[in-house]
């Protein structure tokens, strides 16, 4: 009987955590590397650059379920000489090249985390995004997301191999990086930001809730041919997340009252418009089937998440001091 599971991504953000979610629990783990890597308690060959050529051999010869987190992520200022090409390169032709490989294996499961991207870049204040709403990728990475989930879906149809797929929103916690990590600095270092009126709504989902949820898609059944969105369940403002942060670093907040069309006009002109809209607009998704469905309920808080997220930051600042 097959009884593993292979995780790709296994060194990055939401993957180091996953691995530890289910070592917890008790599950043998196959974690492929780009290149010489060892995790401890998992088995890790090295497979380089996952793309449509990647060769993944006889690694899912005992693998009941395939979790694949691994991606060109998204990033700000792309200098890829064609970013959609870069995109769909890894997250569809290597989606697809290591799907196919599984179902022809015999692996039972694949999860495929997704992004919130497919959906698009904003919601209406109260309207959020669920499992129904159409799709409108904007950037080159939400439509390689796409694209993705579109192949996957065929191959799951014509294979036989089940498929879930799983569509965050912003996760943050302790090794967050990029935009999330920047406005943790800022708040760290008592900056003062115009940022005090802001009401847009948000959604965002702690990074253990995340890997509890994918952990609770493996053991269930009822996830097979599923899409869900998951998060805390509590959206929050910008001004909001920004209070929230500033209280787990055990600093005040320094945050004025500007009005948020001021910033995006600002912004505009600076060539910072996409910036601005991430702190302006709302993005909310509706996790309410991945509630039902699989009777789930994530075990943090966003105070919890936070704290652990603020106190990781903490650590990382005092061990590079110099001594």
């Amino acid at each position: 009987m097959k009884s593993k599971i292979l995780i790709t991504g296994s060194s990055g953000f939401v993957g180091s955590h996953l691995v530890q979610t289910l070592l917890a629990e008790g599950q043998e783990l196959i974690c492929p590397q780009r290149s010489h890597r060892q995790l401890a308690h998992c088995y890790c060959p090295t497979v380089g650059d996952i793309d449509g050529q990647t060769q993944w051999g006889n690694l899912f010869e005992e693998v009941h379920t395939v979790i694949h987190c691994a991606a060109r992520v998204h990033v700000m200022n792309d200098t890829a000489e064609s970013p959609i090409a870069a995109f769909r390169a890894v997250n569809v032709e290597g989606s697809l090249a290591l799907a196919r490989q599984a179902a022809l294996a015999g692996v039972n499961h694949f999860i495929y985390l997704s992004s919130v991207k497919v959906n698009g870049e904003s919601t209406r204040k109260g309207m959020a995004f669920d499992e129904n709403s159409p799709c409108f990728a904007e950037d080159a990475y939400g439509v390689s997301k796409l694209e993705a989930e579109l192949a996957l879906r065929e191959l799951s149809e014509n294979s036989g191999m089940a498929i879930t797929i799983i569509r965050p929103p912003l996760i943050y916690g302790a090794g967050v990086g990029a935009n999330f990590l920047n406005m943790l600095r800022w708040v760290k270092k008592q900056w003062p930001l115009p940022l005090g009126s802001i009401h847009n709504q948000r959604s965002f989902v702690f990074v253990k809730n995340l890997t509890d949820f994918i952990a609770r898609c493996v053991q269930n059944p009822r996830a097979y041919q599923e899409v869900f969105f998951v998060s805390d369940g509590h959206d929050l403002s910008t001004t909001e997340l920004l209070q929230t942060a500033a209280r787990a670093l055990g600093v005040p907040s320094r945050l004025l009252p500007f009005p948020a069309i001021l910033i995006r006009i600002g912004a505009t002109l600076l060539g910072k418009k996409a910036i601005a809209d991430r702190l302006c607009l709302s993005l909310q998704v509706n996790s309410s089937k991945a509630r039902s469905r699989l009777d789930w309920i994530p075990p943090y808080t966003v105070q919890q998440g936070m704290a652990e997220t603020a106190a990781s930051l903490k650590s990382h600042s005092a061990s590079t001091k110099p001594t």
